[in-house]
Formats: structure tokens, sequence, C-alpha cells
């Protein structure tokens, strides 16, 4: 059980760690705000993932997710040179949705596929 937990300790701390930069602009203009809300989508998108694993359950992984995402962006309102939005917190969402998604795809796919090696061997 602390096994499938502990991946989400660390995972978590790695946002708070980002969460506690006052600035991460690249410098890039437009490409900066682009990569940098990806960045969101990609971190929320694995932090689901591994609730999914440690919960069992994608509603609630998908529950925690947005609930870290919103005291993420509260954090960020203490942290020097970055705010905290609400429109973040639904790009967080988006992404904790979509790692999801493809989560669970995969975990369909590879069922489906060792069903049918099972099958085919007792053939």
């Amino acid at each position: 059980m602390a096994s499938r937990w502990l991946p989400v300790l660390v995972w978590a701390a790695v946002i708070f760690a980002f969460s506690s930069i006052p600035s991460l602009n690249s410098g890039l203009g437009t490409w900066d705000y682009v990569l940098r809300k990806c960045a969101h989508m990609t971190e929320y998108a694995i932090l689901a993932v591994l609730l999914a694993r440690a919960t069992g359950s994608y509603r609630a992984a998908f529950a925690l997710a947005v609930a870290y995402a919103a005291s993420d962006e509260f954090h960020q309102t203490f942290v020097r040179g970055r705010h905290g939005t609400p429109v973040d917190v639904g790009i967080d969402a988006v992404g904790a949705l979509i790692g999801l998604t493809v989560w669970r795809t995969k975990l369909e796919a590879w069922s489906t596929e060792k069903s049918r090696t099972a099958s085919s061997r007792r053939s």
C-alpha cells in the first residue's frame, strides 16, 4: 500500500518545488506561455495516473489531482513573482483528465492483449 503512495508523494513534492521558484520565464515570449501551460498539463497528467494507481479509482484520482492543483495555485500566491489563477487549475484539470484517459486506454489495450495471449496459449 505505501509503495503505491510513495510515487504520489514524490511527484507532489516535485510540483511543489517548481511552484516555489519565483520565476520560470524562459524569455521565449509566446512560446514560454505555451510551454508552461503544457508543463502544467503534463505535471497533472502524471499526478493523476499515480493517484489512480494509488487509489484504484479514476474519480478519486481526478478529484485529488484537482484539489492538489487548487492548493498549488493557492501556494503560488505566496511566492514572489508567481500568482495563482483559477485558469491554471482548469488547465491542470484538463491535464489530469488527459492523463487518466490515456492511462485507462492503455490499460484496456494491455488487458485485451494479455487475454488474447493467454487464450492462444490454451489452444
